[in-house]
């Protein structure tokens, strides 16, 4: 049945599959600190704590995090060149930055950040409840083969468009664990094998990413020795991915950023079921406060976050909903209702989300390596629209004129946060970079930005 929808400047693109932006009317002020929300900054700072004990762990199992000691990170690149090829090359677009989770290690994907977190911090659990692992232990007694044959008596599930599958499939059989990842009929067929040589079961479903998550979720309810990843509700997906802020807040400090009331930052972030950006955005919004302004950015046909959060609706609304197909290109952002968890978390602090094409995907995977050789999956590009959004739609505007950031903008930092593309097979690639090229060749005889103006 079709949902009502609220009158909004968006409202028409929306259902019409054309790029737009939506403000969020519930942005408040300073929301994480007020005592009334469910969740506090202190979570952030107990993920990071968690993540720096993990870490001789992780670096123990994974030797390509040596160079870190054993800390999950990614690059942040000043895209000097890319600006220009995307069309920023004005003042007014301040310094533009990518935060490089498309080469993260151990999953090549923002979902490293997360499923890696969780299943080693309920490895680290199981362990210390079975008597395993002691106060006095250090925690790569984890990798020894004790652990290894108690965990070899549990299976970690999930369900996945792919880089979440990926991620818990690699973590959970470093350690010794059964692995089963449910995939949607989204699922890209290099991600299904990459997971199948690693051991892990891929059951894959003909139906949506939810179809795939409530199976996952029926088979370990029904067994106490699955232990289930829940994309839809899990704070350790979510406090895992909010870890990232203070490492994006030490990387713009080097780079010569102030973050402040005349310098606001803007990050853009790709956004599926919603656990990586809003993990994402409360950890910036903790650190940053009202200096940060963060933006969701979904594919035209799967906007399920703008969509619910546009409905203003106490229930969960679909893309179906409103009539749109969930069909895209960007595999990890093709999911048809968001996170009620994560909606709850970020109707006060999200500044709003944009919606992209899936030509403008391909477009800008070519113009990403073409001008600064940065290796992108399609979904990873979403991002790019952000700064055009803002600075020069008329939506963005009236978000900056509403926040009294017009007479600023010019000083902001811009964060495009790419979220996966390192471990696409090569061939896969040739073709990205094939079909981008033949769209960017196109846009250059009839140009038209990505926001539609």
């Amino acid at each position: 049945m079709p949902v009502f929808l609220p009158d909004n400047p968006a409202k028409d693109d929306l259902l019409a599959g054309i790029p737009t932006l939506w403000l969020n009317p519930h942005l408040k002020h300073n929301d994480i600190a007020d005592p009334g929300q469910r969740h506090r900054s202190s979570q952030v700072a107990d993920a990071e704590a968690n993540w720096r004990r993990l870490a001789p762990l992780l670096q123990l199992l994974f030797p390509e995090l040596e160079s870190t000691g054993g800390l999950i990170q990614s690059a942040l690149i000043e895209a000097e060149k890319l600006r220009d090829a995307l069309g920023y090359r004005g003042p007014d677009y301040g310094r533009i930055f990518v935060k490089a989770d498309n080469d993260l290690p151990v999953a090549g994907s923002i979902k490293a950040r997360g499923g890696v977190f969780e299943v080693f911090m309920f490895a680290e659990q199981l362990a210390r409840e079975k008597g395993i692992l002691t106060p006095e232990d250090s925690i790569t007694a984890l990798a020894q083969e004790e652990a290894r044959t108690l965990f070899g008596h549990y299976t970690i599930a999930v369900g996945s468009t792919g880089n979440l599958g990926l991620s818990v499939g690699i973590a959970a059989r470093s350690l010794g664990f059964k692995a089963v990842v449910h995939m949607s009929a989204d699922a890209k067929q290099w991600k299904v094998d990459r997971l199948t040589r690693l051991g892990v079961k891929v059951v894959r479903h003909k139906a949506d990413y939810t179809t795939a998550v409530e199976q996952a979720r029926s088979d370990a309810e029904a067994d106490p020795s699955i232990y289930f990843v829940d994309d839809e509700c899990s704070e350790l997906l979510f406090f895992g991915y909010s870890a990232a802020a203070k490492e994006l807040a030490g990387q713009l400090a080097a780079a010569g950023v102030t973050v402040d009331a005349d310098h606001p930052l803007f990050v853009y972030l790709p956004c599926g079921i919603g656990g990586a950006p809003g993990g994402v955005t409360y950890g910036l919004k903790a650190i940053f406060g009202d200096n940060v302004h963060c933006f969701f950015v979904e594919p035209v046909q799967s906007p399920c976050a703008m969509v619910h959060m546009m409905s203003d609706s106490d229930e969960l609304v679909s893309v179906y909903d409103a009539g749109l197909t969930n069909r895209t290109e960007a595999d990890g952002m093709a999911v048809a209702r968001m996170s009620a968890f994560v909606a709850e978390a970020m109707r006060p602090i999200l500044a709003g989300i944009f919606t992209v094409a899936d030509d403008d995907l391909f477009r800008w995977l070519w113009q990403a390596q073409d001008s600064q050789g940065i290796r992108l999956e399609p979904s990873a590009t979403a991002s790019f629209a952000g700064p055009g959004f803002i600075v020069a739609g008329d939506q963005g505007r009236t978000f900056l004129a509403e926040q009294g950031l017009a007479a600023r903008v010019a000083q902001a930092a811009h964060v495009l946060w790419t979220t996966g593309g390192a471990f696409v097979p090569q061939d896969q690639y040739a073709r990205f970079l094939e079909r981008g090229a033949a769209i960017a060749e196109a846009s250059a005889r009839n140009p038209v930005s990505a926001n539609g103006e």
